[in-house]
């Protein structure tokens, strides 16, 4: 995002997925006014010719944004047994995020497990497990996916044969993990990818067993999972083409930092290369990964973790408008046939601030949209919705670490940066764009210092620049900035 000179900004955190072969493209439109294409109603597809259930809204998807709408309808009064989520996963809607953090940690370091991080603990709210749907009466499908939609009929089909009427459909299928290619050993035994809770656990086992991990990737989930590494003691090599890591947010000097935090911890750095083919045994299991560069990596265990693609198959051929990749929508969620909403990683939505469609692959964007769509598909509400882009991530926190990781980030990463302190712990960068703050990084806030930044990235404050980069101290720089909006 940084690094791409800035054209498009928060947007480019979105991996600009192509569908091959059917799928619908339309030119983007930076603001969020435009007609919609003629929507197909329905196509072909071989199920079960009636319904065998029925349900005023069905929400499809199992992740955060599904267990969050779940429970702001239960939060309005809607009674449960009208409600049904199509979930592929088995068990109910969790806390994602958790995964590549302390679901990680090693099995004598207190690892997070379930049930104690369902939906929706990770905003106070108590956990629903599949007791708390039970209990209001509300019908989850398991180990189910959606394969298709009747947009002109309202029934969505399932790859159970069988189909759902519904009123309302809410579209949260989330995102899939990027993988690499068969053909270069993308699904050898020992190459593992992160995205549902069977995935992390595969991984676990496999760490058990572990000498040589190769991690393949320099964005979230390959610093999480290396940090995660290092708990276990392990020999791990990052690889990925980008001169560092997290160059979609980033800069050279940040970078720099984590990186150097990382090799204390013993990650090694392979960069500025791409994976040719990975290598198998006798046994058909992992053994090697050889690089662009020729040089060939031991490894017994592969993660790879170069992004998402929005998991929109199902409804690319009922002529949905798309955008970004994902599912356009308008400022409620509302897509452009009736009575179909989309929330989550696969909505492409009007970002106010910045007056721009976008998607946002993110647990909060993922908790917020889900309740906005719910609002606004019950009346409660029909603002617009507001988003203030947000990102953090937490490393090195397992048991014994001599340094936690905490950053969070808000707005929007254009212009020139001025970064203040020495990483020891805190560090700040402030994006700069004709004067005027539009984004704001911390490491190791306080609890009133992370607090002000939304505040300061929302507000958008003229700053002088000279004297936000005479501070000497972190502390020091964000006075000066809330001085500059008025915050005290």
């Amino acid at each position: 995002m940084a690094i791409a000179g800035f054209r498009h900004g928060v947007s480019l955190w979105c991996p600009q997925s192509c569908h091959q072969g059917n799928e619908l493209r339309f030119s983007l439109k930076h603001g969020i006014e435009g007609d919609w294409p003629k929507v197909r109603r329905s196509f072909t597809i071989s199920c079960a010719a009636n319904a065998d259930l029925s349900k005023d809204y069905v929400i499809v998807g199992g992740g955060n944004a599904a267990g969050y709408a779940v429970r702001a309808f239960t939060e309005h009064g809607v009674d449960g047994s009208k409600i049904c989520i199509v979930s592929k996963e088995k068990v109910p809607p969790y806390e994602r995020p958790a995964l590549t953090k302390a679901y990680l940690f090693p099995l004598d370091k207190s690892p997070a497990r379930l049930p104690g991080f369902h939906t929706c603990v990770g905003t106070g709210n108590p956990r629903q497990t599949d007791e708390w749907y039970k209990d209001k009466g509300i019908q989850v499908l398991y180990d189910t996916a959606a394969t298709g939609v009747d947009l002109d009929k309202k029934k969505l089909f399932t790859s159970s044969g069988s189909s759902i009427a519904y009123d309302n459909l809410i579209i949260a299928t989330g995102a899939s993990a990027a993988r690499l290619p068969k053909t270069i050993g993308g699904d050898l035994q020992g190459v593992h990818y992160i995205r549902e809770v069977a995935d992390a656990d595969a991984l676990i086992e496999a760490l058990q067993t572990c000498k040589k991990l190769v991690v393949i990737g320099g964005g979230y989930i390959g610093m999480e999972v290396a940090a995660a590494a290092t708990a276990w003691k392990l020999d791990t090599t990052m690889v990925f083409p980008e001169p560092h890591i997290m160059p979609r947010l980033f800069t050279p000097s940040i970078a720099d930092k984590y990186e150097d935090l990382f090799k204390k911890y013993g990650v090694r750095f392979t960069k500025g290369v791409t994976v040719k083919r990975i290598i198998s045994g006798h046994d058909g299991k992992v053994s090697a990964v050889e690089l662009s560069d020729g040089v060939v990596l031991d490894a017994d265990t592969v993660v790879v973790g170069i992004g998402a693609k929005p998991a929109v198959g199902p409804f690319i051929e009922t002529g949905l408008k798309m955008s970004e990749g994902g599912i356009e929508v308008d400022g409620q969620f509302r897509t452009s046939s009736p009575n179909v909403w989309a929330i989550g990683d696969v909505a492409a939505f009007p970002l106010k601030i910045y007056n721009r469609i976008t998607r946002v692959e993110h647990v909060d964007h993922a908790r917020k949209s889900a309740q906005h769509c719910v609002e606004s598909l019950l009346k409660v509400q029909q603002d617009p919705y507001d988003y203030l882009p947000y990102f953090y991530s937490r490393v090195f926190e397992h048991p014994g670490s001599e340094r936690k990781v905490w950053w969070q980030f808000y707005g929007d990463n254009v212009g020139d940066v001025v970064e203040v302190g020495d990483f020891s712990p805190k560090y700040a960068a402030f994006w700069i764009q004709s004067g005027v703050l539009k984004g704001v990084f911390l490491e190791s806030g306080s609890p009133e210092e992370f607090g002000a930044l939304p505040k300061l990235a929302r507000q958008q404050p003229k700053l002088d620049v000279k004297k936000l980069q005479s501070a000497s101290k972190v502390e020091d720089a964000l006075s000066i900035a809330l001085e500059a909006a008025g915050i005290v």
